[in-house]
């Protein structure tokens, strides 16, 4: 064996692993060489999660980034020759009417992203699938694209190191563990292992179940946890015998029983001559930390294979037997039955990317091996360009707040997300039973006395409506319909709706908790700003003013959006609560990279924000403020901030509006925020929830949202978010920006669309939720933008100001034309929509009360 090294470009800890491999061959891709990979284990890995793993992929999320690298995933396994595209199948039973609804909800997410998903009956599925029993199933899902990595991902992991090897670009040393890490001023020096210590400028950490004890040397904690993933066998099975085949039959999912199965083909291959029957755990799935997994030593079978007890999943098995009755006829394997140790994780989402503590240090796990290449790419991509061609807030490690990140929160929340991890269908607006009330505002026992319904961001208890507010349905009941379908309905409350209208009657309080907001400080904060933000910043014109602007990464695509308060001697800004956390770890490495002197510090958890809107706002404000004339229209302009005094307390207000009416944001520090609620409450100012401001009002305004709207895949023109001019001043960006603009046209365009007709086939009118496709009226087809961007509705709610369906999507091109008639598709139905923005334009003019055409 090669002398080990003293120095590297980049360390991979765990290059065993398929992630690590598939980070060490992108990277090599992307033009990277002198490359150390190092492995507690074998190369490729004998005991993490890919030594054992089903191997199987479906792209059949909810979630447009997770289908893209499983697809890109599916095409890189085959073009090695390592993939078997046998196709899969999701069915629902015959008693399980909400499977199948699931599973329609997937066919239309599949159109959205771009996957060849399609319904498929009984009899097909009992054609595709003959071990099935055809009366048992209503329905479900086939896709072609499915299949398994062969003859295991294992094998391609290896295969990746070898080449990798052989091009001179990697070096590998297995069986060598990083005892610690080198760290020097915050950034990554080398990594301390068995063998001896290696310098390096960049360490990857593509440990897998290990991945929060590798963290641990940083002085952090990933939000993953290891869970026992029951895997038993059946056989022997010889349908495929003298095949040579690695599967035989597409894989079969059925999640209602939250269980797969497939079989392992010809008896002569790796594993073959059996069926494998996979259990995911509901009731209680057993979370494994760690620090607990057995050494290679001790472990019966390998650390991430824990001993199987049938018991524990008779029930599940019981009920798979009569779906599939030859599990019952074959003999079962238990010496070859086991827990399988796979990585479950706060949110549903890897955590990717570098450090927050450490520059240099990058995360890669809470990866499957769907995702593993798909993944790599993402983070080599990232590590070479500073962005991916993908927007990639959700697996951005830098998402999590601190409160995220300790140790009760992860186990909590994971909990919860590995009882799901296949049944039950999980809502779009769905929240969290732990990891609750972490943050509260000063006024929730308030809330709590009016009936609050209580939703989570960024760990703040957000109201997002009263039940005190109940009786407005008997004066606003004929414009808020009942919502008969229980999906529609559900984790929505109809009160949200009548608030809304009384605000607008009237006037309302709004609590803005989940504001994440931070300063920016220092001699160089206004040049600091000034090359981060769009929109001009700098000059003593700006003091006093507060400017809604957007970072843009280096392809001039939109990364944030948010607004700022300048102020004599610091910026504000002011973020959104999942937004915030990335954004000012962005600023921060941004700051340090190019040198500003800056010092941007979290100030979310001290200052408090209450919104006033309303016709009546400023006649309500007025009465509770020491010098009420301030507030007069001549005295207050638009977008301006002042300091006031409310309740002897001193309060910043800032004249904006995110739901059209007119009114002020109340910035005050957090102990006297209660005094400032109790002021305006005793003048009868109506608290309204935050559906309002969230969603319904601010869809009728046609007002973009981050992480959903505002993407990496996306430019601040096709967003129509642009300024009339550019600013002299540079700010990063500005450069393509500029190239953007020059076009004659943008590729596409985000349209405001209505739905023209939300009646079902069933007669049931339908209020939808989620990400559905747009689609051409005489084709059929998912709309797709001269890029390859496919047209799918990011943020839709019913507008109850305008009495209608309302969603915002990016549009090619050629179908922006207010008018323009598509349909959307909604659990497996189609329901025409039009056009009625392109670009920027509310829908509802508070000035006339009444919707624009």
């Amino acid at each position: 064996m090669a002398a080990f090294p003293e120095k590297a470009r980049v360390v991979i800890i765990g290059i065993g692993g398929i992630v690590g491999a598939s980070v060490a061959h992108h990277l090599i891709e992307r033009g990277w060489d002198d490359i150390v990979g190092i492995d507690k284990s074998g190369i490729p890995t004998d005991i993490g999660s890919t030594a054992h793993a089903s191997d199987f992929c479906y792209a059949t999320s909810h979630d447009y980034l997770s289908t893209w690298t499983t697809l890109y995933s599916v095409d890189f396994y085959e073009k090695m020759g390592h993939y078997a595209r046998i196709g899969g199948i999701e069915v629902a039973r015959t008693d399980n009417d909400g499977r199948m609804d699931e599973i329609r909800r997937k066919v239309a997410s599949g159109k959205a992203f771009g996957t060849r998903a399609r319904l498929i009956s009984p009899a097909e599925i009992k054609e595709k699938f003959p071990l099935i029993e055809e009366d048992l199933v209503q329905g479900g899902l086939w896709d072609p694209d499915a299949g398994l990595v062969i003859p295991r991902s294992q094998t391609v992991a290896g295969k990746l190191v070898d080449q990798a090897v052989d091009a001179g670009k990697l070096q590998i040393f297995a069986n060598t563990s990083a005892l610690s890490l080198i760290i020097e001023d915050g950034r990554i020096k080398g990594v301390v292992t068995e063998r001896g210590t290696i310098m390096a400028d960049h360490v990857v950490v593509c440990t897998g179940l290990w991945g929060r004890l590798t963290a641990k040397l940083a002085g952090e904690d990933l939000p993953i946890f290891p869970v026992d993933h029951p895997l038993t066998f059946f056989g022997p099975y010889k349908e495929f015998e003298n095949t040579g085949k690695d599967i035989g039959w597409p894989l079969l999912r059925d999640q209602g029983n939250s269980a797969y199965m497939r079989d392992t083909g010809d008896p002569k291959t790796a594993e073959g001559g059996q069926i494998e029957w996979g259990y995911y755990e509901e009731a209680e799935p057993r979370l494994v930390h760690p620090r607990d997994l057995l050494s290679k030593e001790e472990a019966r079978l390998s650390p991430s294979q824990r001993d199987l007890d049938l018991e524990q999943v008779l029930p599940a098995l019981e009920r798979a037997m009569e779906l599939t009755p030859i599990l019952g006829e074959l003999g079962y394997n238990e010496s070859h039955s086991f827990n399988g140790l796979l990585q479950t994780t706060t949110d549903g989402g890897p955590s990717i990317g570098e450090s927050q503590k450490v520059r240099g240090l990058w995360y890669a796990v809470g990866i499957w091996v769907k995702d593993g290449p798909g993944m790599g790419k993402l983070v080599a991509d990232w590590m070479t360009d500073g962005r991916t061609s993908i927007d990639h807030a959700s697996i951005d490690y830098s998402r999590f707040n601190d409160f995220a990140l300790t140790e009760k929160f992860i186990e909590e929340r994971c909990l919860e997300t590995a009882a799901k991890i296949y049944n039950p269908p999980v809502h779009p607006r769905e929240p969290f039973g732990g990891g609750r009330n972490i943050r509260r505002s000063p006024f929730w026992e308030r809330e709590k006395d009016l009936g609050a319904y209580f939703m989570e961001l960024g760990g703040w208890e957000r109201a997002h409506g009263y039940a005190a507010n109940e009786h407005l349905l008997e004066k606003y009941g004929d414009r808020v319909p009942v919502r008969a379908n229980e999906w529609d309905t559900r984790h929505f409350w109809r009160v949200s709706n009548a608030e809304q209208l009384a605000m607008s009657d009237d006037c309302g309080i709004i609590n803005l908790s989940h504001f994440h907001i931070s300063d920016i400080e220092g001699p160089d904060h206004v040049a600091f700003m000034e090359w981060l933000c769009a929109a001009k910043i700098g000059g003593d014109a700006s003091i006093g003013k507060g400017i809604y602007t957007h970072f843009l990464d280096d392809e001039g695509n939109v990364r944030a959006d948010f607004t700022v308060l300048r102020m004599a001697d610091r910026i504000r800004m002011i973020n959104g609560a999942d937004a915030g956390p990335r954004d000012i770890h962005y600023m921060r490495r941004t700051a340090q990279d190019k040198g500003f002197d800056v010092t941007v510090t979290d100030i979310t958890e001290k200052v408090i924000t209450i919104g006033i809107w309303g016709p009546n706002a400023r006649v309500n404000l007025q009465k509770v403020v020491e010098d009420p004339e301030a507030l007069s229209l001549e005295n207050f302009g638009f977008a301006t901030f002042k300091p006031v005094r409310i309740a002897g307390k001193g309060v910043t207000a800032f004249r904006i509006s995110y739901v059209g009416e007119q009114g002020w944001e109340l910035h005050m520090a957090y102990e006297d925020g209660l005094a400032v609620w109790d002021a305006l409450r005793a003048e009868g100012v109506m608290a309204v929830g935050v559906e309002t401001y969230a969603n319904s009002r601010r869809m009728e305004k046609s007002l973009r949202l981050q992480n959903a709207d505002l993407l990496t895949h996306y430019n601040l023109l096709e967003a129509d978010l642009n300024r009339p001019k550019v600013k002299e001043a540079d700010f990063r960006g500005k450069a393509k920006h500029l190239e953007h603009r020059a076009r004659d046209h943008q590729p596409a365009k985000l349209c405001t669309l209505v739905l023209t007709d939300n009646v079902d086939s069933k007669g049931v009118a339908r209020f939808p939720l989620g990400i559905l496709p747009v689609m051409d009226p005489a084709t059929g087809e998912t709309l797709v933008d001269e890029l390859g961007r496919r047209s799918y509705t990011t943020s839709i709610a019913f507008g109850p100001s305008v009495g209608k369906n309302i969603a915002l999507a990016y549009l090619p091109w050629s179908y922006c034309q207010e008018g323009r008639k598509l349909v959307v598709e909604y659990f497996g139905e189609t329901y025409p929509v039009e056009v009625v923005s392109v670009g920027y334009r509310p829908l509802y003019d508070p000035e006339n009360k009444k919707p624009k055409s």
